[in-house]
């Protein structure tokens, strides 16, 4: 039987950060220690927000590696980090993306995962994005239990919350948070594509400048 897999909720942000990095803006990945700590503490995508050092970063980093879930590159000035979440936990691919969002905004519906995946992977509908919660859900004891759990529907709302369980077990009846009555109608929905897409856009410019700094010897801004 597989031991369960158990992250503290800081190892959970460094791992889920580098997995969003890969995907979302590759030209600046592997990440340096200083843009993975930016990309933990960022202000956008993140719940719970956090203000994390660069001292707990480190040492996320020193364990993830030590479970084989994050690798060291060599090359260039500066150490830089990859992660191997989808084979160090074992999950297909679409599964691994959807941990990911989970552990990087917390608690969503199966709509909402869909939406926020658009630019990690695109599943063809929110029955697919159930479909591999289901499995995950359902994961058998042998290959380590379940992953996620789907949460009690809190009061107002249409459609019930997944949350991750790579933390650890969660209260499906005491994880309903301040969103627990947000309306999940075409409006909301709308929005929050229109958001995302303005946090892609924003992520893509500081990737980019973070890239520049590093290949003029800069510190980023706000690093001097």
């Amino acid at each position: 039987m597989t031991t369960p897999l158990l992250l503290t909720p800081v190892e959970a942000r460094v791992l889920a950060t580098l997995m969003e990095k890969a995907r979302t803006v590759p030209d600046s990945y592997p990440l340096t220690l200083n843009s993975l700590l930016l990309g933990c503490n960022q202000k956008t995508s993140r719940e719970p927000l956090m203000e994390l050092s660069e001292s707990e970063v480190s040492s996320a980093v020193n364990s993830l590696r030590e479970a084989g879930l994050v690798h060291e590159t060599s090359g260039g000035r500066a150490v830089k980090f990859t992660h191997n979440a989808q084979r160090g936990i074992g999950v297909p691919e679409q599964s691994a993306v959807l941990l990911g969002l989970l552990m990087l905004r917390g608690p969503q519906t199966a709509a909402e995962l869909r939406l926020n995946a658009e630019r990690w992977y695109r599943f063809a509908d929110t029955s697919s994005v159930e479909a591999f919660l289901d499995e995950l859900q359902e994961r058998s004891e042998e290959k380590g239990g379940p992953l996620v759990i789907k949460l009690d529907r809190a009061p107002g709302a249409r459609e019930q919350r997944w949350a991750h369980l790579l933390c650890g077990p969660v209260d499906a009846s005491a994880a309903v948070g301040s969103r627990s009555g947000a309306a999940t109608g075409p409006a909301n929905v709308e929005l929050q594509a229109r958001v995302t897409q303005l946090e892609a856009e924003v992520a893509d410019l500081r990737a980019t400048v973070l890239k520049l700094c590093a290949e003029l010897g800069m510190s980023p801004p706000g690093q001097e």
